[in-house]
């Protein structure tokens, strides 16, 4: 999730909101996926996406918490924390063109809007280069100090694809601009989180149960500082199909929080979220990308 205060700023609406004013808060940016993808066709989701061999490249520059840090943090090991990370900053600059790095641990870069860095975010998404060879062409370092983990999902059992992803947060970088050229959206732009949650309600905006409680959680935050410094366990959390009523919901139990209910649509008369092939969590690659089992995955 790369965040922003509201406040001072001329914050656009969220999408289909019907234009109906933002106020004070935190807004989130959102992609809605093309109608034609796949996977998980104009469901709005995070930044985000499958982590790249090329990530667990030792050698790219790196400032923050280690890769040993991070594992303890993530629960995982130290290799695959840093693919994680990693993962999460690549992705975030491959959608929606934000960077998470700086000429050294107390900088960030500023606007990587123009031609030169469109060219290194193109040769990222084609695969030419990785982000540890763009890095250290311009003289950069990972700030991985500017990341925090929100959350670890993993997809029902019930699905025939499965996968493991981690959900990520940061500030957007002062100078910095969100863009809309990712080619797997067909509208990104800055959420308010209370509306979109209203649309989510109403059938106007589609999100799977792991979105839709990040943006829960973004819209209970005062300011993106507050959200930052809110520590959050890291725990896997697995929704699984539960029946109340007539109704069937999808039932998960979040770390330091009671049991709660998500009516996933597709799973009730009126519904939001078809039950097949599209109930993984975060911003998930299209059906195709991904092989069987788990597959690791970054929301950011």
């Amino acid at each position: 999730m790369i965040l922003r205060d509201r406040d001072g700023v001329n914050t656009p609406v969220a999408p289909r909101s019907g234009g109906r004013p933002s106020g004070r808060g935190v807004d989130v940016f959102m992609l809605r996926r093309s109608p034609t993808m796949a996977f998980a066709p104009e469901m709005m989701v995070f930044p985000g996406g499958g982590v790249d061999p090329r990530d667990a490249d030792p050698t790219l520059p790196w400032a923050g918490p280690s890769p040993a840090q991070w594992g303890r943090l993530l629960v995982a090991d130290e290799a695959t924390a840093r693919e994680l990370v990693v993962a999460a900053v690549r992705e975030v600059f491959e959608e929606c063109g934000v960077l998470l790095a700086g000429p050294d641990v107390d900088s960030v870069v500023g606007d990587v809007s123009g031609p030169g860095w469109q060219a290194e975010r193109a040769s990222l998404l084609s695969h030419e280069r990785s982000l540890a060879q763009v890095l250290i062409a311009r003289g950069l370092v990972l700030r991985s100090d500017l990341l925090r983990a929100r959350a670890h999902w993993v997809t029902p059992e019930f699905e025939p694809r499965r996968y493991d992803t981690r959900f990520f947060a940061a500030l957007l970088p002062a100078g910095q601009i969100a863009d809309d050229r990712s080619t797997e959206a067909d509208h990104a732009d800055w959420a308010d989180p209370v509306a979109l949650l209203e649309d989510y309600a109403g059938g106007a905006a589609l999100m799977l149960p792991p979105t839709v409680v990040c943006v829960e959680q973004v819209a209970a935050a005062g300011s993106v500082a507050e959200f930052l410094a809110t520590e959050v366990p890291i725990a896997p959390i697995t929704p699984v199909p539960a029946r109340v009523g007539d109704a069937v919901v999808m039932r998960c139990t979040l770390p330091e929080f009671p049991a709660r209910h998500l009516q996933t649509a597709g799973e009730t008369a009126q519904g939001h979220l078809p039950r097949t092939g599209q109930a993984g969590p975060g911003h998930l690659p299209p059906a195709g990308e991904a092989g069987p089992g788990h597959q690791k995955e970054v929301g950011e």
